[in-house]
């Protein structure tokens, strides 16, 4: 037998072997761009969380001023409303730990630029402020009520319009509670996606948390706040 009859044999068993191999390999392909392909799915949803809770710390500045011609008389003016001030909140309730008092702030007349005929008829004026800071509010809100009574009482009150802020300081206490209520949120929207779209909603491909916003419920009563977060989370998406 010739050399040339002898690898017969073994080419067609080797070309079987490639044959064998290259559909194997086509396979092996064929999951791969599957693979890719179903990796490469996903939907991309948002959860909102909100709620509506009370204020829990007012902030109450209580702005007073006097006038006068003498430096020593116009501080004694501002001591005596400041001590009617006080004496006003503490019938209320609130002890002294829980307002503060600023510094006078002074203007001289005589250093404006004003026109004889309108010259003030004092040459100083002089304002003060007790801050009132307090985790009751509501005791804050009726004093606020009664301030006329300290017009009554002499004190010159100033841009007493203003009123009172309210303020929400125990977000870290719900924080987690809302985060995870924002969440399951968007796992229902991914999962009705899902559903429309004849998939099933597989593993979080990543997530994201949103800044959370206090604002007031509405313009007619601050004291209640809003709060509110929204969470972006994707989903993978399965047959």
């Amino acid at each position: 037998m010739s050399d040339d009859a002898k690898l017969l044999p073994a080419a067609a068993a080797l070309g079987g072997l490639l044959a064998v191999g290259l559909a194997a390999g086509g396979g092996l392909v064929a999951r791969a761009v599957h693979d890719v392909r179903a990796s490469e799915r996903h939907v991309t949803v948002r959860g909102l969380s909100e709620r509506e809770v009370p204020a829990n710390v007012a902030l109450w500045p209580i702005v007073f001023g006097a006038t006068g011609d003498e430096l020593s008389a116009l501080q004694g003016k501002l001591d005596a409303s400041a001590v009617k001030v006080g004496a006003f909140l503490a019938a209320r309730g609130f002890d002294a730990k829980e307002w503060t008092v600023s510094s006078p702030r002074i203007t001289d007349f005589e250093s404006q630029p004003y026109a004889r005929a309108n010259q003030p008829a004092h040459r100083y004026s002089a304002e003060t402020t007790i801050t009132v800071r307090s985790g009751r509010v509501a005791e804050v809100m009726e004093a606020l009520k009664d301030s006329g009574a300290l017009v009554r009482d002499g004190v010159a009150l100033v841009n007493n319009f203003q009123g009172a802020t309210y303020l929400f300081t125990d977000l870290e206490k719900i924080k987690p509670e809302m985060i995870g209520l924002a969440t399951k949120d968007a796992r229902r929207a991914a999962e009705q996606f899902a559903s429309d779209s004849g998939s099933r909603v597989g593993a979080i491909r990543s997530a994201q948390q949103g800044y959370f916003t206090i604002e007031d419920r509405d313009a007619f009563s601050p004291e209640f706040k809003k709060l509110r977060v929204v969470t972006t989370v994707e989903y993978f998406l399965e047959d």
